[in-house]
């Protein structure tokens, strides 16, 4: 919780906008593994995902596959790759689910967990934890 907290509050000014001339930064994709450790993640993540007494409700209906490659390459463009993420915009997709800030929280838990379980290191898991959080004002729509 802790570790979510700290996260939460670095995610403030962790988005910028990088300037056109500059080449996209991939430090952070490259730290995760590229592709391939992304995948890896996801392997563990959406299995974890499903299997939380907390959350599991949300991914009954959805086709899990699908959702393991959608955060594949939702991942690699928020971490800095160069993947193409084709999927619906978080406010949509989650527009119907009454998601409350609790059930966020179980799933950033979740991430921390496989991330941990991947061997993934602190100061990289905090880095990709702070520019996923803002993603939080989309997702979360029920108090």
């Amino acid at each position: 919780m802790k570790r979510l907290l700290i996260t939460l509050s670095c995610a403030l000014g962790a988005l910028t906008a990088s300037a056109q001339s500059t080449p996209p930064d991939d430090a952070l994709y490259q730290a995760l593994g590229g592709t391939p450790g992304l995948t890896k993640l996801m392997d563990d993540f959406v299995p974890r995902l499903t299997a939380d007494p907390r959350i599991a409700e949300f991914f009954k209906e959805t086709k899990l596959s699908e959702l393991k490659k959608q955060l594949v390459d939702q991942f690699c463009v928020v971490s800095g790759g160069s993947c193409i993420y084709e999927g619906e915009t978080m406010k949509n997709s989650h527009a119907e689910m009454k998601i409350r800030k609790s059930d966020f929280n179980a799933l950033v838990e979740v991430l921390q967990q496989s991330m941990d379980q991947q061997g993934i290191p602190f100061t990289v898991q905090n880095r990709l934890l702070a520019r996923l959080a803002p993603m939080h004002r989309d997702i979360v729509n029920t108090r």
